[in-house]
């Protein structure tokens, strides 16, 4: 049968006709509007969905609008919008891009507030050494002793004692200021040491339940002495000695799928309310005295992203004045400058699932904000202008420098604040 091309082609050009048609039909009339986003508002982002950068999503923050107060006229304005492409850094941080400072050319291991308050102690993998630095970038070594590959350190208060493991499980106990070394077991771990600088807190993990303690013992590793059997909870015990020496550890206890207790334990079996914690995934640091605990949970009313709570946590109060401070991110990138105050670095977007998946979805660059703990009010103080995500802050005692670790390349920064 011979073909009829005139048809064939007739019916080609129909057929994309009516797909130009349709097309044409769906992007006039059906295609869904793209939302305008507004930078520095709140956005309700839907399941699986990226909020925009320099914003974390679904967090009320007043606006210290003209010297507005909480709960004033201005308290429901929206925060200033980040800064256009291009504005010059301000030398101190007053909300904007601020003037960011690195203090060091490699990775700083395990930073922490040296002993004069204002300086920061770091590892150098690089070297081996552990560095003294200052908000100049002059950088000494504390110790002549060389420690290669340290994985994790604690520091005592004082930091003149410093437990270090390694990636076999070795640990030591070093005094910096004797220039001693002591030995401890390998299946002694997670470690915090008392205020005064002379007992350290730990969990002692045997190969069966019932050789699993949290236990204390001296500065130096002797005399260790059982506290509480830990069984097969050794995930949800966190030894942690508060500076009030009231507490040695806390532990939590499922009430359900959104619901924790929080325990408090003492070294003389005392009998400590508990007190609820709307999420899991608990992280917490002590206030600066002690009779408050920060800390951070994840929940699906957070779409399991970490939210930021504050509770008493000292004799009776404890449980007492719980409150949601709207800050999605975690404890352990917060800092308390003093008992009353904290900053803390904000991710500017997190997905949903951050709080389950942390090492996966913690990528995002951080925001600084400054919480004030006896209003709740909170203020973004800084944008640093080299962009980062903020592993931890450091704030030294004078409150002229905040120092922070970088999770992007290791280094350690600083930006000022007065």
């Amino acid at each position: 049968m011979k073909l009829n091309w005139k048809r064939v082609i007739l019916f080609g050009a129909f057929v994309l006709t009516a797909i130009l048609i349709g097309y044409l039909l769906y992007f006039f009339f059906l295609k869904p509007a793209i939302p305008v986003v507004t930078p520095g508002v709140n956005v309700n982002v839907g399941p699986g969905g990226l909020p925009p950068a320099n914003v974390n999503a679904n967090i009320p923050v007043a606006g210290n609008v003209n010297g507005g107060l909480p709960g004033g006229a201005n308290a429901n304005l929206a925060p200033p919008p980040p800064p256009p492409s291009g504005e010059t850094a301000s030398a101190v941080a007053t909300g904007g891009l601020t003037q960011t400072t690195a203090l060091t050319s490699v990775r700083a291991y395990q930073p922490t507030l040296a002993a004069d308050g204002n300086s920061v102690i770091y590892y150098d993998k690089t070297t081996g050494l552990f560095y003294r630095i200052n908000a100049d970038g002059r950088a000494t070594p504390i110790s002549d002793q060389v420690f290669y590959d340290v994985e994790k350190v604690t520091w005592s208060p004082d930091k003149n004692l410093a437990i270090l493991e390694y990636p076999d499980s070795a640990k030591i106990i070093y005094d910096f200021s004797a220039g001693k070394q002591v030995s401890l077991p390998k299946h002694w771990k997670d470690f915090s040491f008392s205020p005064q600088n002379n007992q350290l807190v730990f969990k002692s993990l045997g190969t069966s339940d019932s050789s699993r303690w949290l236990a204390v013992a001296k500065a130096d590793g002797s005399e260790a002495t059982k506290i509480e059997n830990l069984g097969a909870n050794d995930a949800t015990v966190y030894p942690a000695w508060s500076p009030n020496s009231q507490i040695v550890a806390l532990y939590t206890e499922g009430q359900g799928l959104d619901r924790q207790n929080l325990n408090f334990v003492g070294l003389n079996n005392e009998n400590f309310k508990s007190t609820v914690i709307e999420g899991r995934g608990f992280a917490g640091q002590w206030s600066t005295t002690g009779n408050r605990l920060l800390y951070s949970v994840y929940s699906s009313a957070s779409d399991l992203k970490p939210t930021l709570w504050i509770v008493e946590a000292q004799g009776d109060s404890i449980g007492q004045n719980r409150k949601n401070l709207k800050l999605e991110t975690w404890a352990d990138k917060c800092t308390f400058s003093n008992n009353d105050t904290i900053y803390c670095a904000v991710p500017q977007s997190l997905s949903e699932g951050a709080g389950l998946f942390r090492r996966e979805l913690d990528t995002a660059a951080c925001d600084i904000y400054k919480i004030d703990l006896t209003t709740g009010f909170k203020t973004k103080i800084a944008i640093p202008a080299i962009s980062q995500n903020i592993e931890q802050l450091i704030v030294s005692g004078d409150s002229r420098y905040l120092y922070y670790s970088s999770l992007t390349d290791g280094k350690l920064y600083k930006i000022n604040l007065k």
